[in-house]
C-alpha cells in the first residue's frame, strides 16, 4: 500500500491497516481475528509506548487503543497521535469507563469510546464509518486539486478527454478575433465556455453581455440587440442602447440563435460583416467594436438546410465552432462535478458539515443519463444537500435524479441471483441462531478437508488463526471435533 509521508491517509484501501494497542491477549486476539476476516490488516501492539512506534513507523489509517496501561496510558496516546496526525480516527475502549475520561478523550478528538465488554459488530460498525470519513477527506482534497487546475477556465469543470478537447479549443481561440459558434445540449455549459473565452481574451476587462434570442418576440429582439429611437414602437418612451452598443470593446453572447427571424438575420449579417447598425426607428448608422460569441441546441447547418437560416449568416458565425459533450458522455467527469457543486452551494445552503457522497451514491448518478446535463446535475446536488444532515451523502438521504429508482449498481448487477440464493436456502436456515450456524459452517467444511484447518479456512474465506480459536471454543462448550490437524 501507498502512503503519503505528509498525510498517512490510503491510498490504495484494497487493504486497510488498523492498529490495536490492548495488553489483555484475550481481549486483543479476538479481535484481531475478527477485523482481519472482516478485510482489515492488524497491528497488534501490547503497550502505549509499542503503539506509538508502530504509529510513526507504519502509518495506520485508523487506532483502536484500550485506555489502562502500565507506563503511558491510552488517553496520552490519544493526545500524541493527533499530534502527530489529527486525521487519524481513534477509537478507544475500557473496562473502567468514567464521564470525565469520555469527557476528556472526546475533546482531545477520539473518534467514540466504548466500554468493555466490546461488542464486535458495534466496533466494525464504528471502523466502517471512521473509513468513510476517510475516504470523503481524501477524496475531498484529490477533487479539489484537479478544481484549481481548472481555475483558468473560469467556472467550467472537467477533466474528462472530451473537455480536454474543448479547453484546448477555448485557449486557442481565446486571443483572437474571431466569432465562435458552441453547439451543445441545453445544459451542458454553453454560456461558461463563452464567458471563458472572454476571461481570457484581450477583451476581458471589457462587458460580457448574453441574450437569450429565444425569449423575444421579433420587435423587442431587434429592440434587445440594436437599441430604439423614441416612438419607434409602442410603448418605446426613450431611447434605448441595445446590447451591441452596451458591449462596445468587449463580448456579445447570443444563446439559441436558431431561432431568430429571417429579418433580424440580415441585420446581424449585416452586423458581422460591417460591424455597424441603426437602431430600430432611427437612421443613425452607429459603429461599434462587439465581438459575437453564438450557441445553438441543434446542429445549425441543419437549420439551414430546413430553409429557416441564411446560409451565409451560418458561415459569418461558425468561424470556429466550439462543440460540447452532453454529461452523459463525459461521466468521468460527474465526481468531480459532485464535489465541485458540494463545496458551491455548501455556505448558502447551510450545509458546510456536508463534504461528499458515499460510493453507492455516486455509482447511482454515474449510471443516470442525466438528459438535462451538468444543469440538472447541479440542481439534483443542491436538493441532495438540503436532504442530508451528516458528512456524506448516501443513498438513504439522496433524492432521486429523473424520478429513476435509487439503487446501488452492486445491488442491481448482483439481487437476482442472490435473491435465488436466498430463495433456496431460506428454509434451511430460518430459526436457527447465527452461532449454530458458524458452527456447523466450521466443523462441516473442516470435516470436508480431512481436518485441515488452513484448506478449511481458505474454503470458507477466514482465517486459520480464526478457526483455531473457534475450536478451541466449542471443546470447552462440550462439542466433539471429528477432525484436527
Amino acid at each position: 500500500m501507498d502512503y503519503d509521508k505528509k498525510n498517512p491517509l490510503p491510498l490504495d484501501d484494497e487493504k486497510r491497516t488498523i492498529l490495536l494497542v490492548e495488553d489483555d491477549e484475550t481481549t486483543r486476539t479476538p479481535i484481531a481475528m475478527y477485523l482481519e476476516d472482516e478485510g482489515y490488516h492488524v497491528l497488534e501492539a501490547q503497550s502505549a509506548e509499542e503503539g506509538l512506534t508502530i504509529m510513526q513507523n507504519d502509518a495506520p489509517e485508523a487506532v483502536i487503543s484500550d485506555i489502562r496501561f502500565r507506563g503511558m496510558n491510552g488517553l496520552e496516546l490519544l493526545r500524541r497521535i493527533k499530534e502527530y496526525n489529527p486525521e487519524v480516527p481513534v477509537i478507544l475502549m475500557t473496562a473502567y469507563g468514567t464521564v470525565e475520561d469520555a469527557v476528556y478523550a472526546m475533546h482531545l478528538g477520539a473518534e467514540t469510546y466504548l466500554t468493555k465488554p466490546v461488542r464486535i459488530e458495534e466496533l466494525k460498525l464504528l471502523l466502517d464509518k471512521a473509513y468513510e470519513k476517510i475516504r470523503l477527506r481524501s477524496e475531498v482534497r484529490m477533487l479539489r486539486r484537479e478544481l484549481a487546475q481548472k481555475q483558468s477556465y473560469g467556472r467550467m469543470v472537467g477533466s474528462s478527454s472530451a473537455m480536454k478537447d474543448a479547453f484546448e479549443v477555448i485557449q486557442q481561440v481565446a486571443n483572437s478575433t474571431a466569432t465562435v459558434l458552441i453547439y451543445g445540449e441545453s445544459g451542458t455549459g454553453k454560456e461558461l465556455v463563452a464567458e471563458a473565452i472572454h476571461n481570457l481574451s484581450p477583451r476581458s476587462d471589457g462587458p460580457f453581455h448574453k441574450l437569450n434570442c429565444a425569449v423575444f418576440t421579433q420587435t423587442l429582439l431587434e429592440s434587445e440587440l440594436f437599441g430604439h429611437e423614441r416612438g419607434a414602437f409602442t410603448g418605446a418612451v426613450a431611447m434605448r442602447k441595445g446590447r451591441f452598443e452596451s458591449a462596445h470593446r468587449g463580448t456579445l453572447f447570443l444563446d439559441d440563435i436558431a431561432v431568430i427571424p429571417e429579418s433580424t438575420q440580415v441585420k446581424l449579417l449585416r452586423f458581422l460583416q460591417e460591424r455597424e447598425f441603426e437602431r430600430v426607428g432611427g437612421n443613425l448608422t452607429i459603429r461599434v467594436d462587439v465581438r459575437v460569441i453564438a450557441a445553438s441546441n441543434e446542429p445549425l447547418e441543419e437549420v439551414v438546410s430546413s430553409g429557416r437560416f441564411r446560409e451565409d449568416l451560418y458561415y459569418r458565425l461558425n468561424v470556429i465552432p466550439v462543440k460540447l459533450p452532453p454529461l452523459r458522455a463525459r461521466k468521468d467527469d460527474i465526481p468531480l462535478l459532485v464535489y465541485h457543486f458540494i463545496e458551491k452551494h455548501a455556505a448558502e445552503l447551510g450545509r458546510e458539515y456536508v463534504k461528499g457522497i458515499d460510493q453507492d451514491g455516486l455509482g447511482t448518478l454515474i449510471d443516470y443519463d442525466w438528459p438535462g446535463n451538468v444543469r440538472e446535475l447541479e440542481n439534483w446536488v443542491q436538493r441532495a444537500m438540503v436532504m442530508c444532515h451528516e458528512e456524506s451523502i448516501t443513498l438513504r438521504t439522496m433524492p432521486k435524479p429523473g424520478g429513476q429508482p435509487l439503487t446501488s449498481r452492486r445491488m442491481e448487477n448482483d439481487g437476482p441471483k442472490q435473491d435465488q440464493k436466498q430463495k433456496e436456502g431460506f428454509a434451511k436456515v430460518v430459526g436457527v441462531p447465527l452461532k449454530d450456524l458458524e458452527r456447523d459452517a466450521i466443523i462441516a467444511t473442516l470435516k470436508m478437508a480431512g481436518g485441515s484447518t488452513g484448506k478449511a479456512a481458505k474454503l470458507l474465506g477466514i482465517s486459520t488463526r480464526k478457526i483455531q480459536y473457534k475450536l478451541k471454543e466449542y471443546k470447552e462448550e462440550g462439542y466433539s471435533i471429528p477432525f484436527e490437524d
